[in-house]
């Protein structure tokens, strides 16, 4: 009887050991014990019930149920149930609620709700065990029905009911249920319980309301790291990375050490601020408070480092992960496919799926996509798309007809790209066929490019840039008229184009320069170091490519507009203020025009620099006079 159970008795848990104990001793005076059935009322007590409505013998149930419940035994938990059920106490509101916590704590939601659902008597321990499993396991709206329904029934929310409801409202994007829920709470002695109000903070993040959260964290009187770390996510989570490491800052300041889960979610903001040197000092922490063996924080290392541009250093990290998860994987594939190093993806996923035997997600088809699209990879994204559906059952999201649609785009491929958007199931989006309108600009499809363009203001009415790329492919075009006309449009709706803007960080602060900028205090030394690097460029051989500049204008009034580009203004700076050798990182809001990318060429060669532009599509890695993009972008 049980032999799975008692048959062992070596190197196992001391939870289990108990059990195997607690059962040697009951089962030596008890009868047989019977499978498990269907999860009813109790039936009539039987000849057993004699033995089960002792004392000693209902203590032994109750310690016996503890025991499954800790080692997570299922089968031994089942057997016990149907015992319970024959001698009468399956009803039993301590037993039953230790069978609903077993039950739902091994995945097996629906035994767990079927036994909730005739017991008599239900405490708030076990509607919370319930709550749980279903903000869990889902579906999450169940979670939230039941909370309702504790008002229904007399039963008062505790401070692990609101946390637990709150993760269902935030996994749903029920910000009004979450309103609700915020409510009731106020009234309530759990208004400042760390764990709520975490809870309400992430809420509130999911749900976009980074204000809201924030004003629930400036209301809480003794904040925690669990608080803290609540927050700084929030800000990360919403695309406010350097409010999230201004609030790590504080957060120490204020006495509050740190976790792996604040460096974790720190280091994130870290890469999506391009911040370098405040990920670096991040990491140096973690190594000093004995983090640094963590893969939690190894894999936010490796994303961090890939998006700053440091890709060897993460490709190092990921080799130095004593296990490596998905999402592992995951960020060292994103990140060689955001530098452009397409066959260094696409190895490395090969990897993953043959040699790891880790089965990719649709964020790794992004990745490995984006790879293919960034190298100009036509043939291979095309079967990577049809793995990804016929293999491995995977649903295309828009992200990867984004991917697709890209890189036919790019390769002058029109009729494939237009006929795959109009076979899509889902509404394309603004990325769908902003993705066509740049192929169209490369290639100067003016007739695609007018119907894309259509298609994005139904959707983007208010975004100028998209009024611009058109304009852009007609003044290629040579089609000025046409060009003036949509810049005209632009006007009459009072859409301002994006200022170009370039920032680079050295020493802990961020310098910003916009085009033709003279307001740094260093602006003189910059266009002096300009004008030199000018020169020897002239002396190599180049002449400027004024293509880029879609006005109206004479030939050297173009050549000075592009002289003055805000990139090349950051990269000066840099220049003249860190030793040679040193790698410069500057990053761009909108994409690096063609000129620029050739000067930045020539510039690495000639000083001997490598330097990484980050534009609003990718990475470039500029060094000895060549780019990692090989002019494909």
């Amino acid at each position: 009887m049980l032999p799975s159970i008692l048959s062992k008795s070596r190197n196992v848990p001391s939870h289990r050991r108990r059990l195997r104990r607690l059962l040697s001793s009951f089962l030596g005076r008890a009868t047989s014990v019977p499978p498990a059935t269907t999860i009813t009322a109790s039936p009539p007590p039987s000849s057993n019930s004699r033995l089960a409505s002792s004392p000693h013998s209902y203590h032994q149930y109750a310690s016996i149920l503890q025991s499954c419940v800790a080692a997570g035994s299922l089968r031994t938990g089942r057997q016990l149930h149907g015992r319970l059920l024959v001698s009468g106490l399956g009803s039993d509101t301590v037993l039953a609620t230790k069978l609903v916590d077993l039950y739902a704590a091994r995945g097996h939601v629906e035994h767990a709700r079927r036994l909730f659902d005739v017991m008599p008597k239900k405490n708030v321990f076990v509607w919370n065990v319930l709550i749980r499993a279903y903000a869990r396991e889902g579906p999450q709206e169940a979670a939230v029905k039941l909370y309702c329904g504790m008002a229904e029934h007399g039963v008062e929310p505790d401070n692990f009911t609101y946390p637990l409801v709150l993760k269902a409202c935030a996994a749903l994007l029920d910000l009004e249920t979450g309103r609700e829920v915020h409510e009731r709470v106020s009234g309530t002695r759990w208004a400042e319980d760390v764990f709520v109000c975490a809870g309400l903070v992430d809420m509130y993040a999911k749900c976009g309301c980074v204000d809201d959260a924030r004003a629930v964290f400036d209301g809480i009187s003794m904040r925690d790291a669990v608080v803290w770390n609540s927050m700084i996510a929030a800000y990360g989570q919403n695309g406010r990375p350097m409010e999230a490491l201004l609030l790590c800052r504080n957060m120490g300041r204020n006495g509050v050490r740190p976790t792996i889960a604040t460096l974790v979610s720190t280091i994130s903001a870290a890469a999506d601020a391009a911040a370098l040197p405040r990920g670096r000092e991040l990491h140096g922490f973690g190594w000093r408070r004995g983090f640094g063996q963590q893969d939690k924080l190894k894999t936010s290392l490796v994303d961090m480092y890939a998006k700053s541009g440091w890709v060897q250093v993460a490709r190092v990290l990921f080799d130095q992960l004593t296990k490596r998860e998905l999402v592992s994987w995951n960020a060292m594939i994103c990140g060689y496919g955001m530098h452009g190093h397409a066959d260094e993806a696409l190895k490395l996923f090969n990897k993953m799926r043959v040699e790891a035997l880790v089965t990719p997600d649709n964020i790794t088809f992004v990745g490995v996509l984006s790879a293919c699209n960034h190298g100009g990879m036509v043939k291979e994204a095309k079967s990577l798309f049809g793995l990804m559906v016929d293999v491995y059952s995977i649903k295309p999201t828009v992200q990867h007809f984004t991917c697709l649609v890209d890189v036919l785009g790019h390769a002058g491929r029109f009729e494939e790209a237009y006929d795959l958007i109009k076979g899509m199931s889902m509404e394309p989006d603004s990325g769908i066929w902003g993705a066509l309108l740049n192929g169209c600009k490369i290639h100067k499809n003016v007739e695609l490019g007018e119907l894309a363009l259509q298609k994005l203001i139904e959707l983007e009415p208010e975004d100028a840039g998209n009024y611009v790329l058109l304009s852009n492919i007609y003044a290629q075009s040579g089609k000025w008229e046409k060009a003036a006309m949509v810049r005209k449009l632009m006007t009459n709706r009072g859409l301002k184009k994006i200022i170009a803007c370039s920032w680079i960080e050295l020493k802990g602060k961020t310098h910003g320069f916009l085009v033709g900028d003279a307001s740094h205090p260093r602006s003189n030394e910059i266009y002096v170091e300009l004008e030199r690097l000018e020169g020897l460029m002239s002396d190599a051989g180049y002449v400027p490519d004024t293509m880029p500049v879609f006005h109206d204008v004479g030939d050297d009034e173009k050549r000075n507009m592009v002289r003055g580009h805000s990139e090349r203004l950051a990269i000066a700076f840099g220049l003249i203020s860190t030793p040679p050798g040193t790698k410069l990182l500057v990053t761009k809001n909108l994409r690096v025009c063609e000129d620029c990318h050739a000067v930045i060429k020539l510039i690495s060669q000639i000083v001997h620099r490598e330097i990484i532009i980050r534009d609003v599509n990718r990475y470039h890695h500029f060094a000895n006079g060549e780019c990692s993009c090989k002019d494909y972008w």
